[in-house]
């Protein structure tokens, strides 16, 4: 980096927003902070995060495969309520299609440990995990995508209005970070060419065997 005249952008600490509730039964903590999957759908880690703008907070939610790193999930509002992390989940369920016996692991924030928000996941037989109370390591993947969202995109914007940041978070999400980022942990590909190729080889797998 120093050769080609490169420099790290800062970083910045996050803010916790989520606060838990005292009478709600949190899941456990099925992942114990393994943030590996063998397959796609097979791990989703969830999580909430807030981005400034002259009209106030918006806040982003998102689930993420831990397979691939990819943002399957996304909800956007101005309100941090249970119908925000609610809505980033149907959208994942909607694209991905995840098998029954899929683990969604998220904070124990009021938004998941919600009625609503549980009964979701019952409906769609997935299985819920959640962190320790208040031990951030323990949803340590999303709190590594919000770094990178945070670090490389949004401290570099200045939006005047909720609608402005929802569009530019959505390209940098859908048109970056999905197809064009580069993960160490994916051997350098980004999310999508990762799951192509798994693709691929699951095929080929296949086709050896017949």
């Amino acid at each position: 980096m120093k050769k080609a005249g490169l420099a790290a952008k800062m970083k910045k600490r996050f803010k916790v927003t989520t606060k838990a509730n005292p009478k709600a039964i949190a899941a456990p903590n099925l992942l114990q902070q393994d943030f590996t999957a063998e397959q796609p759908n097979q791990r989703w880690v969830a999580d909430f995060t807030y981005v400034a703008t002259q009209e106030g907070w918006l806040y982003v939610a998102t689930v993420l495969d831990l397979f691939s790193r990819r943002i399957v999930g996304l909800a956007m509002s101005d309100r941090m309520t249970a119908d925000l992390v609610s809505q980033a989940l149907q959208q994942a369920l909607k694209h991905r299609q995840p098998p029954s016996d899929l683990i969604h692991h998220s904070d124990r924030g009021s938004q998941y440990t919600s009625s609503c928000f549980q009964e979701l996941l019952q409906e769609h037989n997935i299985i819920s995990s959640m962190s320790g109370t208040g031990n951030c390591y323990d949803n340590a993947a999303q709190e590594s995508f919000y770094h990178t969202l945070k670090t490389e995109h949004v401290y570099f914007e200045f939006y005047k209005t909720r609608e402005e940041a929802k569009l530019s978070i959505f390209e940098y999400i859908e048109v970056f970070y999905n197809r064009e980022r580069r993960h160490s942990t994916l051997g350098y590909c980004s999310p999508m060419i990762f799951e192509e190729k798994w693709e691929k080889q699951q095929k080929l797998s296949l086709s050896s065997v017949h």
